[in-house]
């Protein structure tokens, strides 16, 4: 893929094979982000996780201190009291076997998240293999199988995200926008890693963090040495 002039210019103030600190590498990311829009800043955490194994795969969701920058559209599934609640809290959409027939049969995805309770679960089974591929099936360990619809309608909509390890043991996340001042992205970021770091499996020896990097939308990754955060 050919990369553009803008691109090559912002490489450039990233020194190859550099290991920088969490502050020098938010500023450096501001400073080469390429992109004409305000654009998401993503970190990616290399870790050393054999994936084949189940107790070493990592899932879960947090919400990060300042946001993500971003408004997510949230689908509920429920009925009674749980529907009630998850309007109260602002879901976008509110519904049970009526809004699954519409995603079944008008392939209707105008939404980003999906919450639902757990005795809707059945009935979503049923088109786990359209929302499976998606990655828009709902799931405990991200806390989005759940009776308390009120508070996963605020977490997401207060900027919650959703990580998984690939099948090479990488995880990444978005912890917000170009716009976001320094110090905004720095906590988004320590969050995120802390947490992660707090998920090592016990099976785990020797160096956990192989690496971290952040980027912006269509910018350079610039490396960050783990020593910058306690692991």
């Amino acid at each position: 893929m050919k990369k553009s002039k803008k691109y090559l210019e912002a490489s450039k103030k990233v020194e190859k094979g550099k290991l920088y600190t969490k502050e020098e590498a938010i500023a450096l990311v501001k400073e080469t982000a390429v992109a004409s829009f305000d654009s998401s800043v993503e970190v990616a955490l290399r870790l050393n996780l054999d994936t084949k194994k189940a107790d070493q795969q990592l899932r879960g969701a947090v919400v990060l201190p300042n946001g993500t920058g971003k408004t997510k559209r949230v689908l509920v599934i429920a009925k009674g009291e749980a529907a009630k609640a998850a309007q109260e809290a602002g879901a976008d959409y509110v519904g049970d076997v009526d809004l699954l027939e519409k995603i079944e049969k008008e392939n209707w995805f105008e939404f980003d998240t999906m919450i639902a309770t757990p005795d809707m679960m059945p009935a979503l089974g049923k088109i786990g293999k359209i929302l499976g591929p998606k990655g828009l099936m709902p799931n405990p360990k991200t806390g989005t199988v759940t009776m308390d619809t009120k508070t996963a309608v605020e977490d997401v909509k207060k900027g919650r995200v959703e990580y998984r390890t690939d099948s090479y043991g990488n995880v990444h996340a978005l912890i917000g926008k170009v716009s976001f001042a320094n110090e905004k992205l720095l906590e988004n970021l320590n969050t995120f890693v802390s947490l992660i770091i707090k998920s090592k499996p016990a099976v785990v020896k020797g160096k956990y963090i192989l690496n971290i990097s952040v980027s912006s939308t269509m910018g350079p990754g610039v490396k960050i040495d783990t020593n910058s955060f306690d692991n």
